[in-house]
């Protein structure tokens, strides 16, 4: 059975830094794809960040140079680095695995971190 937990989210002042964890178990991990989403009350969900088996990493242009995704494969876990939070940041943050097997692509969930940016 695959598990997703996020954990890290809260409430943060404009300009702050917060760090997203996701922790992945059931699935072999070094060799998934990993994703963060979020989405914000009454929007689409929107992809923010995503980190191949490799290392390789792609940003949305609206987190780009303020996040940072990053995993340890020794702990099955995938990591969010949120700095020069805004308030337009503030959502439901969720980490996605991607995982191919027997060339069908699964995708896993986790149940969501939320994040709130105010003064």
């Amino acid at each position: 059975q695959v598990q997703l937990v996020e954990s890290g989210g809260g409430l943060v002042q404009p300009g702050g830094s917060l760090r997203l964890s996701c922790a992945v178990s059931g699935i072999i991990f070094s060799i998934t794809r990993m994703e963060w989403y979020r989405q914000a009350p009454g929007k689409q969900r929107e992809m923010c960040a995503i980190i191949g088996s490799g290392g390789t990493t792609a940003y949305a242009d609206s987190v780009k140079g303020r996040f940072t995704i990053s995993r340890d494969n020794a702990r099955n876990t995938v990591y969010l680095q949120m700095n020069t939070l805004k308030p337009e940041d503030t959502a439901v943050y969720y980490c996605k695995a991607v995982q191919v097997e027997s060339g069908k692509l699964n995708n896993y969930w986790g149940q969501g971190t939320q994040v709130t940016v105010s003064s």
